[in-house]
């Protein structure tokens, strides 16, 4: 919290202007203009903001708006402040803890195109997207590019590093060998029809084992064409969106959720929002109150991410009623259904619509990201009959086309039966890593965080026990852990709203166990020197 000489510190005049057409709200315009005032350093660390009502008048806005962007960025960690005492510019920003603040002379500069004449000037839409992946980086930054990097009085030993505890797939293991004479084989002497243009659905080859594999495996009822190959999950998810959304259309996403998927989203026109999980996964219930007429909802069924929820059979046939009554799209995305530890694979929600008749309303989307490595670059949707032939038409439109190097040896790979040993090879492997950070936590971090084991999945999500939760909160546990070269994910990441609870990812499928052991040790000293 400020200290009482920044409390006694007069209230920043703010130059904010509104633009009721804008395609961005009200809410995001706020938002990113003051973190725009930040960072340029016109309003420095420890400054005074205005009082949200008196914001409010100023800008000709509800004081529920001013309130919600603030919220926003209190979780963000560009301001701070106490209840009484007024809202204050954070006195360490996200960004100085990345080493990236720009000074204002550089913020100057960068808005200039050579010559010295101003930038470019972007969509709306386009500004919104660009704004996103920034933010996106820098998280991601925070989360990983600490470590090594460590500060004055941390836990950690000068010049080593951890992987613990970033979300991720082991590569290390991966059968590089196999990868390797596959693709010699296919390319030393390609065949002609590899380096002519294919369909721009995929290679045929690959769309059958794909089709193969989740017939046998997660229940899905298709045939080979119906699988149209993409450069991942969310060009999958790009594709089907812009494609089948109009701009405006509302569209529910998971609060909180993947942040992957904003961007293409936002690209597509969409209206985002945000539906609150229970228990039982998302409320269509919420859903409805929110936006009954929505065009799309987009879940995660058989895995939440990233709280691990599982969407429960009445909630499934639930959402799949509203689908039908609203005349809308469900897409399910199955992200990392291949690591399951206890208990039979979940039934795809594809394969429950279609045993009702219903498949037509159902597009699955997934990735061999998560499996394979993440730089593969390959992902899948599986559409219905009817959208064959427009989505591989857009696809092609768009020249969005996956490259035909890395499909056949994929093909090959899950044809000649590597592909399911890998998997059941991680599967042990990471039920194991699960299982010493679960015991690692209890050992090392009982007294701040609370964690269970998860049936699926490559992380865990732990909750902040009370005095964390209450004097550094998830954003601010990050950042501790940050400098002291340890990368956690904060929940409130992944709200696409003010966040509503708090929690620590804690990834372990990608580090060996000694290091889990040691990251949670870590872990723990940097939290209990930051409250102490």
């Amino acid at each position: 919290m400020p200290q009482p000489s920044l409390r006694r510190r007069k209230t920043a005049l703010l130059a904010l202007a509104l633009e009721r057409a804008a395609p961005t709200t009200l809410q995001q315009q706020i938002c990113e203009q003051l973190r725009e005032i930040i960072l340029a350093g016109r309003l420095p660390p420890g400054a005074r903001l205005p009082s949200s009502r008196a914001l409010a008048a100023e800008l000709g806005c509800s004081r529920n708006t001013v309130v919600t962007a603030f919220d926003q960025l209190l979780s963000e960690g560009y301001l701070e402040g106490q209840a009484g005492s007024g809202t204050y510019v954070c006195r360490v920003l996200p960004e100085e803890l990345l080493g990236v603040a720009p000074s204002a002379e550089a913020a100057t500069a960068s808005s200039e195109a050579p010559g010295g004449t101003a930038g470019p000037r972007l969509a709306g839409r386009a500004a919104a997207i660009v704004d996103l992946s920034r933010r996106d980086r820098d998280r991601h930054r925070l989360a990983q590019g600490s470590a090594g990097d460590t500060a004055p009085g941390s836990a950690q030993a000068p010049g080593e590093t951890l992987r613990a505890f970033l979300s991720g797939p082991e590569t290390n293991d991966f059968p590089f060998d196999v990868w390797g004479r596959l693709y010699a084989r296919i390319w030393r002497r390609p065949a002609e029809r590899l380096l002519q243009l294919d369909s721009a659905a995929g290679m045929q080859s690959l769309r059958e084992a794909i089709a193969g594999y989740l017939r046998a495996y997660r229940g899905l009822q298709c045939d080979w064409h119906q699988v149209i190959v993409t450069t991942g999950a969310q060009a999958a998810i790009g594709l089907a969106t812009q494609m089948l959304l109009e701009p405006g259309d509302a569209v529910w996403i998971e609060e909180p959720g993947y942040v992957g998927l904003r961007g293409p989203l936002l690209a597509a026109g969409a209206e985002l929002v945000p539906v609150p999980l229970d228990g039982e996964g998302i409320s269509v219930t919420a859903g409805t109150h929110l936006a009954a007429k929505a065009r799309a909802a987009i879940v995660t069924p058989s895995h939440h991410y990233p709280l691990g929820t599982t969407l429960t059979l009445a909630r499934r046939l639930e959402l799949l009623e509203w689908a039908r009554e609203a005349d809308a799209w469900i897409l399910e995305d199955d992200y990392d259904s291949e690591y399951r530890y206890a208990g039979r694979p979940l039934a795809s929600l594809q394969g429950l619509a279609a045993g009702r008749g219903e498949a037509g309303r159902v597009i699955y989307v997934g990735t061999f990201s998560k499996v394979l490595f993440p730089s593969i670059r390959i992902g899948y949707l599986v559409v219905p009959e009817a959208l064959v032939e427009p989505l591989t038409a857009g696809q092609a439109a768009l020249g969005a086309m996956p490259s035909a190097l890395v499909q056949p040896v994929l093909a090959s790979f899950i044809e000649d039966g590597s592909f399911a040993t890998h998997v059941r090879r991680m599967r042990r492997l990471y039920a194991a890593r699960q299982a010493a950070l679960v015991t690692a936590v209890k050992t090392h971090l009982d007294d701040l965080l609370t964690v269970t084991p998860d049936d699926a999945g490559l992380h865990v999500m732990a909750g902040l026990k009370a005095p964390l939760a209450e004097r550094l909160g998830d954003q601010g546990a990050a950042r501790v852990a940050a400098a002291a070269g340890i990368g956690v994910v904060p929940l409130a990441n992944y709200f696409h709203g003010p966040a509503t609870r708090q929690g620590l990812m804690l990834g372990y499928a990608g580090v060996p166990e000694e290091e889990i052991d040691r990251g949670a040790r870590w872990l723990g000293e940097a939290l209990r020197s930051a409250l102490s």
